[in-house]
Protein backbone atom coordinates (compact mmCIF):
# COMPACT_ATOMS: atom_id res chain seq x y z
CA UNK A 1 0.00 0.00 0.00
CA UNK A 2 3.01 2.61 0.98
CA UNK A 3 4.48 1.72 -2.64
CA UNK A 4 1.23 2.40 -4.36
CA UNK A 5 0.49 5.81 -2.06
CA UNK A 6 4.48 6.99 -2.74
CA UNK A 7 3.96 6.21 -6.88
CA UNK A 8 0.58 8.09 -6.52
CA UNK A 9 2.19 11.14 -4.57
CA UNK A 10 5.28 11.05 -7.55
CA UNK A 11 2.57 10.66 -10.59
CA UNK A 12 0.85 14.07 -9.12
CA UNK A 13 4.72 15.76 -8.55
CA UNK A 14 5.82 14.57 -12.51
CA UNK A 15 5.03 17.39 -15.03
CA UNK A 16 2.55 16.16 -17.82
CA UNK A 17 5.27 15.90 -20.41
CA UNK A 18 7.15 13.44 -18.33
CA UNK A 19 4.58 10.82 -19.20
CA UNK A 20 4.42 11.79 -22.21
CA UNK A 21 5.79 8.06 -23.45
CA UNK A 22 3.31 5.31 -22.19
CA UNK A 23 6.24 2.89 -22.09
CA UNK A 24 8.27 4.97 -19.96
CA UNK A 25 7.09 5.43 -15.99
CA UNK A 26 9.58 7.35 -14.20
CA UNK A 27 7.34 7.43 -11.12
CA UNK A 28 6.86 3.63 -10.86
CA UNK A 29 10.76 3.52 -11.57
CA UNK A 30 10.98 5.76 -8.39
CA UNK A 31 8.78 3.40 -6.42
CA UNK A 32 10.68 0.82 -7.21
CA UNK A 33 14.10 1.88 -6.00
CA UNK A 34 12.51 3.06 -2.81
CA UNK A 35 10.52 -0.04 -2.42
CA UNK A 36 13.59 -2.02 -2.92
CA UNK A 37 16.22 -0.43 -1.08
CA UNK A 38 15.23 -1.85 2.08
CA UNK A 39 15.68 -4.97 0.69
CA UNK A 40 19.20 -4.38 -1.06
CA UNK A 41 20.70 -3.63 2.22
CA UNK A 42 19.67 -7.08 3.95
CA UNK A 43 21.11 -8.33 1.05
CA UNK A 44 24.72 -7.38 1.05
CA UNK A 45 27.12 -10.47 1.78
CA UNK A 46 30.77 -10.26 2.21
CA UNK A 47 33.22 -12.03 -0.19
CA UNK A 48 33.86 -15.49 2.05
CA UNK A 49 29.55 -15.97 2.27
CA UNK A 50 29.63 -14.77 -1.44
CA UNK A 51 32.09 -17.42 -2.60
CA UNK A 52 30.16 -20.03 -0.49
CA UNK A 53 26.76 -19.37 -1.93
CA UNK A 54 28.20 -19.15 -5.38
CA UNK A 55 29.62 -22.96 -4.76
CA UNK A 56 25.67 -24.19 -3.96
CA UNK A 57 23.93 -25.77 -6.59
CA UNK A 58 21.24 -24.19 -8.33
CA UNK A 59 23.09 -20.25 -7.35
CA UNK A 60 23.54 -18.31 -10.49
CA UNK A 61 26.90 -15.94 -10.32
CA UNK A 62 25.55 -13.06 -12.72
CA UNK A 63 27.47 -10.77 -14.68
CA UNK A 64 25.65 -7.72 -16.16
CA UNK A 65 28.71 -5.86 -17.16
CA UNK A 66 29.41 -5.50 -20.96
CA UNK A 67 29.80 -8.75 -22.97
CA UNK A 68 32.93 -7.29 -23.94
CA UNK A 69 33.98 -6.54 -20.51
CA UNK A 70 32.96 -9.66 -19.42
CA UNK A 71 35.27 -11.66 -22.43
CA UNK A 72 38.26 -9.64 -20.78
CA UNK A 73 37.66 -11.55 -17.20
CA UNK A 74 35.07 -12.45 -14.63
CA UNK A 75 34.95 -14.19 -11.70
CA UNK A 76 35.01 -18.07 -12.38
CA UNK A 77 31.36 -19.48 -12.77
CA UNK A 78 29.78 -16.08 -13.97
CA UNK A 79 27.40 -15.89 -16.72
CA UNK A 80 26.96 -12.66 -18.58
CA UNK A 81 23.57 -11.11 -18.89
CA UNK A 82 24.66 -7.46 -20.02
CA UNK A 83 22.09 -5.13 -17.64
CA UNK A 84 21.17 -3.10 -21.56
CA UNK A 85 19.70 -6.63 -22.60
CA UNK A 86 17.98 -7.07 -19.90
CA UNK A 87 14.00 -7.85 -20.73
CA UNK A 88 11.40 -10.29 -19.21
CA UNK A 89 12.44 -13.02 -21.83
CA UNK A 90 16.20 -12.64 -21.60
CA UNK A 91 16.17 -13.29 -17.85
CA UNK A 92 14.09 -16.15 -18.19
CA UNK A 93 16.37 -17.76 -20.25
CA UNK A 94 18.81 -17.38 -18.35
CA UNK A 95 17.91 -17.57 -15.27
CA UNK A 96 15.11 -20.03 -15.51
CA UNK A 97 11.94 -20.67 -14.89
CA UNK A 98 11.87 -20.30 -10.72
CA UNK A 99 11.93 -16.56 -9.85
CA UNK A 100 13.27 -17.75 -6.70
CA UNK A 101 16.45 -18.43 -8.15
CA UNK A 102 19.28 -17.40 -5.69
CA UNK A 103 21.32 -14.86 -7.63
CA UNK A 104 24.57 -13.48 -6.78
CA UNK A 105 25.68 -10.14 -8.52
CA UNK A 106 28.92 -8.10 -8.39
CA UNK A 107 30.09 -5.02 -10.64
CA UNK A 108 33.38 -3.19 -11.20
CA UNK A 109 33.15 -1.13 -8.04
CA UNK A 110 33.70 -4.65 -6.26
CA UNK A 111 37.33 -4.36 -7.16
CA UNK A 112 39.89 -2.39 -6.35
CA UNK A 113 41.79 -2.81 -9.49
CA UNK A 114 40.10 0.28 -10.88
CA UNK A 115 41.66 -0.88 -14.14
CA UNK A 116 40.06 -2.44 -17.39
CA UNK A 117 37.87 -4.52 -17.70
CA UNK A 118 36.84 -3.10 -14.24
CA UNK A 119 37.18 0.71 -14.54
CA UNK A 120 36.16 2.18 -11.29
CA UNK A 121 32.64 3.68 -11.75
CA UNK A 122 30.75 6.88 -9.97
CA UNK A 123 29.19 5.51 -6.87
CA UNK A 124 26.01 6.77 -7.09
CA UNK A 125 25.74 5.25 -10.69
CA UNK A 126 27.48 1.63 -9.89
CA UNK A 127 26.14 -1.56 -11.48
CA UNK A 128 25.37 -3.44 -8.77
CA UNK A 129 22.74 -0.93 -7.59
CA UNK A 130 20.67 -0.73 -11.27
CA UNK A 131 20.97 -4.53 -11.44
CA UNK A 132 19.30 -5.25 -8.17
CA UNK A 133 16.60 -3.06 -9.42
CA UNK A 134 16.20 -4.42 -11.76
CA UNK A 135 15.94 -7.91 -11.01
CA UNK A 136 13.77 -6.87 -8.21
CA UNK A 137 11.38 -5.16 -11.03
CA UNK A 138 11.46 -8.48 -13.43
CA UNK A 139 10.29 -10.43 -10.16
CA UNK A 140 13.49 -11.89 -8.97
CA UNK A 141 13.70 -11.06 -5.41
CA UNK A 142 16.44 -13.62 -4.33
CA UNK A 143 19.00 -11.14 -5.07
CA UNK A 144 22.63 -10.69 -3.18
CA UNK A 145 25.18 -8.34 -3.86
CA UNK A 146 28.91 -8.55 -2.94
CA UNK A 147 29.03 -6.11 -0.42
CA UNK A 148 33.51 -6.23 -0.20
CA UNK A 149 36.14 -4.68 -2.56
CA UNK A 150 38.35 -7.66 -3.78
CA UNK A 151 41.40 -7.57 -6.06
CA UNK A 152 40.48 -9.67 -8.97
CA UNK A 153 44.26 -10.96 -8.67
CA UNK A 154 43.52 -12.77 -5.22
CA UNK A 155 43.63 -16.14 -6.29
CA UNK A 156 40.97 -16.41 -3.70
CA UNK A 157 38.56 -14.71 -6.53
CA UNK A 158 39.09 -17.29 -9.00
CA UNK A 159 39.22 -14.33 -11.94
CA UNK A 160 39.00 -15.68 -14.79
CA UNK A 161 40.66 -13.64 -18.29
CA UNK A 162 39.90 -13.89 -21.77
Amino acid sequence: MRTLLLALALTAATPALAQANPQIDYPAFQALTASVAQARATRLIAFDAFKAEAAKPGTLLLDARSKDAFARGHIKGAVNLPLTDFTAESLAAVIGASTDRPILIYCNNNFSNHRSPVPLKSAALALNIQTFINLVGYGYPNVSELADVVDFTDPKVEWVTG
